[in-house]
């Protein structure tokens, strides 16, 4: 994966926002990779991407022509993923693959319209048969638990949210009752927020 020059198409600030949030959190998991051993993984590159995640979702949005909405659905299924598999830290080494496969799954289960898995791995910069294969993977990684209720949607969208009013990055990974862990305990930092998909227990968790 090569860094692809940014053009200025308008976008949503949703996607820039999901970019800032994963982009800091990978990076953070990064200090611990050489100390932590970690599940293998169709998804974990040998090297980090020269690509920045902002310009990599950036191009997805550009290139896949999906709607908006499907890179929530995306943050849900990411979540959703590495919950069930804690074993695989969500870094920059595998960061960009997550991140089209989950695009992809979202458009094919949201969008009336979307493009075939060669069109997604060009612009994943990966071959037709790896997608193949990180697609299956993802799919059965998840459970096949694709359907994402409306207030679950909106919880994520509201996490969203509330990190485009912050003005500085550390406010996120303090303010929710054990969203993420503190670089100094030897965990690894993680995307979600503990969501367990109940609207009650979502509610009391965006309130703190």
């Amino acid at each position: 994966m090569a860094e692809a020059d940014d053009d200025q198409q308008t976008v949503p600030k949703v996607i820039t926002c999901l970019s800032s949030l994963l982009q800091r959190v990978a990076e953070s998991n990064d200090k611990r990779r050489l100390f932590q051993s970690q599940k293998m993984s169709v998804f974990l590159g040998l090297t980090r991407p020269t690509i920045s995640i902002t310009t990599y979702l950036h191009r997805i949005f550009k290139h896949a022509n999906c709607s908006p909405c499907c890179f929530v659905i995306a943050y849900v299924y990411l979540d959703r993923f590495m919950q069930m598999h804690p074993s695989l830290p969500f870094n920059s080494f595998n960061v960009h693959r997550l991140l089209i496969t989950s695009v992809l799954v979202s458009a094919q289960f949201m969008d009336d319209i979307c493009y075939i898995n060669a069109y997604y791995a060009k612009v994943g910069s990966i071959s037709t048969e790896e997608m193949n294969i990180l697609e299956v993977d993802f799919l059965f990684g998840l459970g096949v638990q694709l359907n994402v209720k409306p207030d679950t949607f909106r919880t994520y969208f509201c996490f969203l949210q509330r990190e485009m009013r912050l003005q500085t990055p550390p406010p996120p990974l303090q303010v929710l009752a054990e969203p993420y862990q503190n670089v100094n305990n030897g965990r690894p930092l993680k995307i979600h927020c503990c969501f367990n998909e109940d609207e009650s227990t979502h509610q009391q968790q965006l309130a703190v």
